[in-house]
């Protein structure tokens, strides 16, 4: 099988998958106890139960689950995402509302995390044992053991705090709402400074387990015969690391980076928490407190979507970056 074969087979057990996640959100969503007509009245309101009837109608509630489950199918793939319980606004319109400010929040730090956790992981595997070694593997497995919260409240308590340097919270001075920003170089400016504590906060989080998962990589692959080889050929030991033996040793980064991303539109949930941030994190947390079943459903499919589509990738670029790889 050529890998042109893979691909397409790979693309169409992708579909299936993707329709297999519909069905399991769907699923999920019918067995959640309650009803949730009932969520959205008060319990002291007079004629509840005549309220509750035409809420059960109006959302649909009292249709067949067979015909629940076809309007379902059609909505979640035209994006017709309803309507959220909360604000009564369109569930699509509100994550395109936060989608930005999730993004920005969490690539830059993602990106950073990939290129020196990687970098950083290769050279502690090729000096194994020594105080770089050691170094880097304490820090790293510091770093992964740590609780996200305590991390982002620490860094809020020295820099915001004690130092005050650095906003504690939100994503732009409340000031703006009376007086707004006038110019270009300021709202940049200052959105950025709001935004260093919670890149700080993710980039801690991750460089650690991607020094760690490259340094495990990097030692079994660096006792391959083709690395004695090219060290008898006379090849600087810095092509050696990063041209030769680091490739062969990316499929399980890659693996890891394509989860990673496939899960950013769930953003960081904790560090929107802790820093108040408005993004589709934040907006999920709330979305669970409040029993917002249409925003779950739509984010939780969007999230396995992004997955799916990530891991597909992270299988086609496995036979661009090692030819050794055989789809037969």
């Amino acid at each position: 099988m050529g890998f042109k074969v893979f691909v397409l087979k790979r693309f169409l057990y992708t579909i299936l998958l993707v329709f297999a996640v519909i069905s399991l959100n769907f699923i999920i969503f019918m067995m959640m106890p309650g009803d949730p007509a009932e969520r959205l009245v008060n319990p002291n309101m007079l004629g509840k139960g005549e309220i509750i009837n035409i809420l059960r109608e109006q959302w649909g509630f009292d249709q067949p689950l067979h015909v629940r489950y076809a309007k379902y199918i059609v909505n979640m793939l035209t994006g017709r995402f309803g309507v959220s319980y909360k604000t009564n606004l369109p569930v699509f319109d509100e994550i395109f509302l936060r989608l930005g400010n999730t993004l920005l929040l969490v690539i830059p730090p993602e990106i950073a995390a990939v290129t020196f956790g990687v970098v950083v992981g290769a050279v502690a595997a090729r000096k194994r044992g020594r105080w770089l070694d050691n170094l880097s593997v304490t820090t790293s497995l510091a770093l992964y053991a740590l609780p996200v919260f305590w991390i982002a409240m620490m860094l809020i308590l020295t820099f915001s705090m004690n130092l005050g340097w650095l906003p504690s919270a939100h994503s732009q001075p409340d000031s703006w709402l009376l007086y707004p920003p006038t110019s270009m170089f300021e709202i940049v400016i200052t959105k950025l400074t709001y935004l260093i504590l919670p890149w700080i906060t993710l980039f801690l989080i991750s460089f650690g387990a991607y020094v760690l998962l490259t340094r495990a990589s990097v030692l079994e692959a660096i006792t391959e015969d083709y690395v004695v080889t090219a060290r008898a050929k006379g090849l600087k030991e810095r092509t050696i690391l990063f041209k030769h033996t680091l490739r062969n040793a990316l499929l399980p980064i890659i693996t890891e980076v394509a989860i990673t991303f496939g899960f950013t539109l769930s953003g960081a949930i904790i560090t929107e928490q802790v820093f108040v941030y408005p993004g589709l994190g934040w907006w999920i947390w709330n979305a669970i407190d409040n029993y917002d079943y249409p925003v779950l459903q739509a984010i939780f499919f969007l999230i396995g979507l992004c997955v799916i589509i990530a891991n597909f990738l992270a299988d086609v670029t496995y036979g661009i970056i090692d030819p050794r790889i055989k789809y037969g």
